[in-house]
């Protein structure tokens, strides 16, 4: 039978309820929290404020802006000062005295907000804040009063019974309504008809009450509890579609979500931010740019969802930059230079917090177009691969880009022409062709031995390794771009599509024609012609013609040392460059390791400096360099003067190439004594 579970510990239990009680604290109370522990060392109860130098507006700190002493990028003053609640005792140091407990009224005056106290003597509301009951009051500071305009500020005075009072009704709730209590996204119903006060409660610790900041919190009252806010707030009844549909300076955008379809969205239940784009906005962007979305639905509603925030932001919340995401799924840098709002680091909001029934509206002066709406040419625009799109331009390729072909581009970035353009003639626009694959690609979805088909009908391959992501041997250099209809990859070099087998590239390159009379003397050529995935560090004729006489004699008339040298030059795995970091090892088909390092930017070899990188063949990548390259256990202990007979074969075999081989003082005289061995033997040389 099992047994019962023991009980926790006491010291434990007590423990594990402090810790569920500080995770509960609200934002809000742990930024507080937080400047009580920097404003300790001037006494009890005594908070760090810092203050906007220049102004009178005034924040608890948290971690991060006790450092970095800056508010919307502007430099702050740290002061110290009483924690919400708490007052100074004559000759005691900090602050050690609770407030006086009184009713709401009284502590109007306490707190500061003495003209709001004043305003509710006038319109009759004193005996209701003064008398029993439970009420909360938003209480607009004595600053937020003052900042009214004149007009609204006497309309509302000269009906002290009637406006003022609603006014005041407004700010005030039937129920006692902490800090805590204040959730994100919800609403109050105001002892003023019932009318909703929208709660919202950030991260950072910043309350708003229809985006008006709270500045003292949770100061209580014998019939219930005061916060004062930085504004007077004012009912909203009109939704966000609303709004849009009476407001003259947003008759494109009334037509746009008209035309998307989104009127539903925009005045269904919710709490959205729109960035609501004015007519000046649409105006800035190129006719044709305009139309073309206009003309798409899914552009049009990529754009418009763009430009919906998933959750409510009021102005005042926004203290530092934070990253948000839209509707459409992406994000945007939203923050604060001073008293401006910015997104994506640029100033473009020309009127803030227009609140709706669920939401709150910002206007910009400025289209923010996502990068779903854009062709491959506006995506390239002011970006690293500039460069490119001038290059793909020049070679008449304009229509693969602008259009509705699904393509993806291969783009390389702008360090790549840092010499300047090449020439564009044919051969260059088909490689450029090689650059755009069919199909409408993401790297996430991209996998190793993967074929992709170009418009220049060549088949490339992806390569994935553990830090890079590579196609042939061009690795791309940032995050995928996806348009409308194209994808952007940028990627670090020109592509170099492979051109034929390992041998056929050998073959054509007269570098390496010892090689391959070599590889042929060996029986290697079949193995480097057929399909395989093969990395060949290949000796150039200069690396064969460096080694010592005697030693290469040795080599050249040893065919199975030969070909198990020449073996210790490949590896069954494909490699290039842009894979290479620090250090890769490779297993040999010889069977030892190869060490591939990079230094400097230049790829290393068993610590030989490679000569030339990622010469692409459809079964293989070569590296050439000019050192033949020799296992531990091969290297010769004995030096001859001359070649034993097998080599003889290997010479003729490179015969093509002899009068390179005569014009080398070290290897003329083997040659030439190879030939006459040759023509003693078989009167065929």
């Amino acid at each position: 039978m099992a047994r019962p579970p023991l009980p926790l510990p006491l010291p434990l239990l007590l423990a594990l309820a402090l810790g569920l009680a500080a995770a509960a604290k609200s934002p809000y109370q742990q930024v507080l929290q937080h400047s009580r522990l920097r404003g300790r060392q001037h006494g009890p109860n005594v908070c760090a404020v810092q203050k906007l130098i220049g102004t009178n507006r005034k924040y608890f700190t948290n971690c991060k802006q006790w450092y970095q002493r800056k508010i919307c990028g502007k430099s702050t003053v740290i002061s110290y000062e009483c924690c919400p609640g708490y007052e100074k005792v004559p000759g005691e140091k900090g602050c050690p005295a609770a407030l006086p407990l009184s009713n709401i009224y009284e502590t109007l005056g306490v707190v500061g907000s003495a003209t709001t106290q004043l305003y509710s003597d006038r319109s009759n509301l004193r005996p209701e804040i003064e008398g029993p009951g439970s009420f909360t009051i938003f209480a607009p500071s004595n600053e937020a009063w003052a900042s009214l305009p004149a007009e609204t500020l006497d309309s509302l005075v000269s009906n002290v019974n009637i406006e003022l009072l609603n006014a005041l009704r407004y700010h005030m709730v039937n129920k006692r309504v902490l800090t805590d209590d204040l959730k994100h996204g919800t609403t109050l119903n105001s002892m003023y008809q019932d009318l909703p006060i929208q709660i919202h409660h950030y991260p950072n610790g910043i309350v708003t009450v229809n985006c008006a900041r709270l500045l003292k919190a949770d100061h209580h009252a014998t019939n219930g509890v005061v916060h004062v806010i930085d504004k007077v707030i004012a009912t909203t009844t009109n939704s966000i579609q609303h709004i849009i549909e009476t407001e003259e300076s947003l008759e494109t955008l009334r037509a746009a979500v008209a035309a998307s379809d989104l009127n539903s969205l925009l005045e269904s239940k919710g709490q959205y931010t729109l960035l609501a784009p004015t007519n000046e906005a649409f105006e800035k962007i190129p006719r044709e740019t305009l139309n073309r979305i206009l003309g798409d639905p899914e552009a049009l509603r990529d754009l418009l969802n763009h430009h919906i925030l998933k959750s409510a932001m009021c102005a005042e919340a926004i203290i530092a930059g934070l990253t948000m995401e839209t509707l459409e799924g992406t994000t945007l840098d939203v923050g604060c230079s001073g008293e401006e709002l910015t997104l994506n680091g640029k100033a473009i909001i020309a009127n803030k917090d227009i609140l709706a029934t669920n939401g709150v509206i910002h206007f910009v002066n400025e289209l923010l177009i996502p990068d779903s709406a854009k062709t491959l040419f506006e995506l390239a625009q002011e970006s690293e691969v500039s460069k490119s799109m001038d290059f793909f331009r020049q070679a008449g390729l304009s229509s693969h880009l602008t259009g509705s072909e699904r393509v993806t581009l291969l783009a390389p970035v702008n360090d790549v022409f840092k010499d300047g353009l090449p020439v564009v003639d044919s051969n260059m626009k088909n490689l450029l062709l090689n650059h755009i694959v069919k199909d409408q690609l993401s790297s996430k979805y991209l996998y190793h031995g993967q074929k992709l088909q170009t418009l220049g009908d060549k088949e490339l391959r992806v390569f994935v390794y553990r830090n890079n992501l590579c196609i042939e041997n061009a690795c791309i250099a940032a995050h995928d771009k996806r348009g409308r209809f194209g994808t952007l990859f940028s990627v670090d070099k020109m592509l170099t599509p492979p051109s034929g087998s390992v041998m056929d590239v050998l073959k054509a390159d007269h570098r390496f024609s010892t090689l391959v009379a070599a590889i042929q003397s060996a029986g290697l050529t079949e193995n480097l012609n057929r399909p395989g995935t093969f990395t060949v560090f290949a000796p150039t004729n200069e690396a064969f013609r460096a080694m010592p006489q005697g030693e290469l004699n040795k080599l050249m008339g040893n065919a199975k040392e030969l070909a198990n040298i020449l073996k210790f030059h490949v590896a069954d795995e494909i490699l290039v460059s842009g894979a290479v970091n620090a250090l890769v090892r490779l297993k040999s088909m010889q069977g030892d390791k190869l060490e591939v390092s990079m230094k400097n930017n230049i790829i290393h070899i068993n610590k030989e400096p490679v000569a030339e990188s990622d010469i692409m063949a459809t079964n293989g990548v070569i590296y050439a360099v000019n050192s033949v390259l020799q296992p531990q256990a091969s290297r010769p202990q004995e030096r001859g003067d001359e070649p034993a007979d097998p080599a003889l074969e290997i010479f003729k075999q490179a015969s093509a190439l002899s009068k390179v081989s005569q014009r080398n003082p070290r290897l003329a005289p083997v040659y030439s004594r190879l030939l006459a061995r040759m023509k003693e033997n078989s009167g065929r040389f």
